[in-house]
């Protein structure tokens, strides 16, 4: 079974094709689907693609965006076709996954080693922040190799095509935050999380989290709100750059943070990212050894100490 077959594309689908090249596959694609839309950069390829359907059954179930995929507003579409750039693989699969309304599914090529990454489990070697990422947002199934040998002139790596489903509903956490936590733990994945979580610079970061929660809490509550961990189960979210925006106001107000404002030190942060973790008996865990559940769950449990990741 071929890309095609595999997407299981019906007689009623808006299909996405990214990267047609030629159109040999997008031919194939207009035999099945209602309407197809090509995305392609090259307008040497837009042109040929063109010139494949001119005249025929298929010229006006098809439409060409000519742009960058990164960069162009995505349609609705139903089904996803993708032969991509390695270049771009990540930041497109990400794109893919916040996209809504919701696909049906996704069959991509990618090159084989990043292929791999997004079906890794705990405890080997491919397991890392991407595998976390997308396997909390989606499902995803190796369905076969392709040669380099397929290609004409032939890559320096094979290639591999993965089925992508979005989990619906989606999952209910906080992206960026979550994601905030794995670039944390990931970062060094084999060291515990109490060596990972409690280094200067991370501590830094939690405490500016962490007095922007209390600042919002406050806010909230007419200045006069919780300071201490009642704050955490605020639904206010701090937005994009609220940290910096602490630190400048800081900066103003030199000699404002003493005990008794309600702003956090770096010895409190520490001492509360401890006490999470010898609550949960995770002072000695590994993010590397951690499944999607564990980590959902260290989440949770900083987030109700008042620990916030972005």
């Amino acid at each position: 079974m071929g890309i095609v077959d595999r997407a299981a594309v019906k007689r009623t689908d808006v299909v996405l094709e990214i990267g047609p090249g030629t159109g040999n596959l997008t031919v194939r694609l207009l035999e099945r689907a209602k309407r197809v839309i090509a995305v392609e950069l090259d307008t040497r390829m837009v042109r040929e693609v063109m010139k494949r359907v001119e005249g025929t059954e298929w010229e006006k179930s098809l439409q060409i965006i000519q742009g960058d995929v990164l960069k162009v507003p995505l349609p609705f579409f139903d089904v996803l076709v993708a032969n991509v750039p390695y270049n771009i693989s990540s930041p497109l699969l990400f794109k893919l996954l916040a996209h809504r309304p919701m696909f049906r599914c996704a069959v991509i090529m990618f090159q084989e080693e990043f292929a791999q990454r997004l079906t890794a489990r705990p405890n080997t070697d491919m397991w890392c922040r991407l595998s976390v990422n997308t396997q909390l947002l989606a499902k995803v199934d190796q369905l076969f190799k392709v040669n380099r040998n397929n290609f004409r002139p032939p890559p320096k790596v094979d290639s591999r095509v993965v089925r992508i489903e979005l989990r619906n509903p989606p999952p209910p956490v906080n992206f960026t935050e979550w994601d905030g936590m794995i670039r944390v733990i990931f970062n060094r994945k084999h060291k515990t999380l109490r060596a990972t979580l409690t280094t200067k610079a991370t501590l830094k970061l939690l405490t500016s989290n962490v007095n922007t929660y209390r600042a919002i809490s406050r806010a909230a509550a007419g200045g006069n709100g919780p300071v201490g961990g009642g704050h955490a189960k605020s639904k206010a979210k701090p937005a994009r750059g609220a940290a910096v925006a602490v630190d400048a106001m800081d900066e103003e107000k030199e000699g404002e943070g003493d005990v008794g404002d309600g702003r956090a030190t770096e010895a409190e942060v520490k001492e509360m990212v401890e006490s999470v973790l010898e609550r949960e008996s995770l002072e000695g865990r590994r993010a590397a050894s951690m499944d999607i559940d564990d980590l959902l769950a260290l989440l949770s449990a900083f987030n109700e100490k008042g620990v916030h990741f972005a």
